[in-house]
Formats: structure tokens, sequence, C-alpha cells
């Protein structure tokens, strides 16, 4: 229960803001370029994305490491090593299903088993970046939500 507590806790927690301002030429040249990777982006599968998320939380793996599993990942590594620390004596696991791609994003539905019992259908997001599937920085706050290090909006 307190796993579900804190990953709805962290998922309502996570707000972007836009730009009104549509002739921003930073916004064209990222328009652009996630247009650019959207062509260039394969579909993932469900193993690919576990493989992403079983790394993130695997506690033998630094912070440094596990940050490049996210997009903009540099943000968050005190947060991970936080996170690592939580997790240095508890087995985390993932089963991911129902994935559901557009271009450079996708979402899946992820089950988390902990030693607290299994938690079915997460919301978890993924993005295409830098050729390869990571994390969105939302699905890297779910999770650390969860290991209690949530991330501050």
């Amino acid at each position: 229960m307190a796993i579900a507590a804190a990953a709805v806790a962290a998922t309502a927690t996570l707000t972007g803001c836009g730009s009104d301002d549509k002739n921003n030429s930073t916004e064209s040249a990222t328009s652009a370029s996630t247009s650019a990777q959207q062509a260039a982006a394969p579909a993932p599968t469900a193993a690919e994305l576990q493989g992403v998320l079983t790394a993130f939380a695997d506690p033998a793996k630094p912070a440094a490491d596990k940050a490049k599993l996210v997009v903009d990942g540099d943000k968050r590594v005190t947060l991970i090593e936080t996170m690592n620390k939580g997790l240095a004596n508890y087995q985390v696991t993932f089963a991911v299903g129902e994935v559901e791609a557009d271009g450079a994003k996708a979402d899946a539905k992820v089950s988390v088993t902990s030693p607290h019992g299994t938690m079915p259908d997460v919301p978890m997001s993924f993005a295409y970046s830098d050729g390869a599937w990571k994390l969105s920085d939302a699905g890297a706050c779910t999770i650390l939500g969860m290991a209690r290090a949530a991330c501050q909006p």
C-alpha cells in the first residue's frame, strides 16, 4: 500500500509548463529534432523497456550509470544515489505489459513487485533519446518516489 501511495503521489506531482509563443526559434528547433527522432525511433519491446527498469533499480549499478538510462538523468543523480542506498537489501522486479508507442514516446503498464507485494498496472513513460529507449523524467520520478527519493516539482 505504501508503494502504491508513493507512486500515485509522485505521479500526481509531476506537471509541465509550455510556452504560448508559437514563434519561438528554440521551440522550432526542438520540434525539428523531435520529428527526426520520432522517424528514427524503433518501436520498443516489453523486454527492452523491462531491461531499462531492471537496470535502473539495480542497487549495484552506480548512480552515474543509471542517470544515462533516464532522459536528462544528470539532474536526478542525487536522488538516484538515495534510491541506491534504500535498495541495497531490497529486491524489486518489474513486468512490462501493454506497451503503446507513438514515435519517440512510449507508455507501458508495469507491475512492480517488492517484498511488500505486487502493484499492477503502474503507468510508466519512456522516450527514445540518443539512440536508445530511456525512462522519461516522469517515469524515473515514479520509481524514485517509490524508493522514498521523490522528485520535487
